[in-house]
């Protein structure tokens, strides 16, 4: 069993952010301490959303709890998702850095939320810099969608292999997770890069998904990982599969359903090959 602390959007209905990372987490068996960034009624991509940011004070005084408490030293893996404000960013920066101090081999995992095709950013352009120069570089993995490795590299990525050449512009020690890449006709990839390596794993692309399936990816790959199982990202990717297919028909993921035929967390896992660069 692993320990992470989760920090990112939390909603009242449907299945984003820690909404999505946690219950992946629990039912693969890890302890998750969830600090939400904001409360939502649900996801703002509905017609109507309520909700309020926690107050950069607030966070950082949470943090501090946990931390006079003794429970940062326990802390195996950090993942960050959704955050609002260049404050919240640097709030979050500092956090990890605590953590990384408490718990020195913690595993740090950034999704730089911040936009999606074709949309492009939905964040203030203010916060997207402050995740890319002040979270994204204290990261050992990063988690961004098509649109985000584009921005935060310069690097239009129209391709799997276009991942490699992105990937290079963080540095030898960062691995990356690109979703959503394009991978022929009809088909988008996970692609993770990691030491000069590309895994890619294919999906039909569908022409409707549920909000969160990034979020569920990430809380699935990490779990898988933490558990030490081969094909992390296949095992991930397949139950991102399952849980849309639960989904058919909703704008957010249906994650209640657990039958030997739809659990989502099942062990089988979509192959994985392996891609020159």
């Amino acid at each position: 069993m692993g320990r992470i602390l989760a920090i990112s959007s939390q909603v009242v209905r449907g299945h984003v952010g820690l909404s999505a990372i946690v219950p992946a987490l629990q039912r693969l068996g890890h302890d998750v301490l969830p600090l939400p960034t904001i409360v939502l009624s649900n996801h703002p991509g509905h017609l109507r959303a309520a909700g309020t940011r926690i107050e950069v004070n607030t966070l950082a005084s949470m943090v501090e709890v946990l931390d006079a408490n003794g429970w940062l030293s326990e802390i195996d893996a950090v993942i960050t998702g959704y955050i609002p404000t260049p404050e919240h960013a640097g709030c979050i920066a500092r956090a990890i850095d605590l953590v990384r101090d408490r718990s020195p081999k913690c595993f740090v995992v950034v999704d730089p939320v911040m936009g999606d095709d074709p949309r492009g950013l939905y964040v203030e352009a203010d916060t997207a810099v402050t995740i890319r120069d002040m979270l994204v570089p204290r990261a050992d993995l990063i988690t961004p969608n098509r649109f985000e490795v584009s921005w935060l590299t310069g690097i239009e990525v129209a391709t799997v292999t276009d991942v490699a050449k992105a990937a290079v512009r963080f540095g030898p020690r960062m691995q990356v997770i690109a979703t959503s890449v394009p991978d022929g006709v009809g088909l988008i990839a996970n692609v993770h890069a990691r030491d000069g390596r590309l895994e890619a794993c294919t999906v039909d692309k569908l022409a409707r998904v549920p909000h969160g399936t990034g979020d569920l990816l990430t809380g699935l790959y990490i779990g898988h990982r933490l558990a030490g199982a081969d094909n992390a990202l296949g095992r991930a990717a397949a139950g991102v599969r399952r849980a849309i297919a639960n989904s058919a028909g909703r704008n957010d993921l249906l994650l209640a359903i657990a039958t030997p035929e739809s659990d989502w967390t099942r062990e089988t896992a979509l192959p994985v090959d392996e891609r020159t660069t």
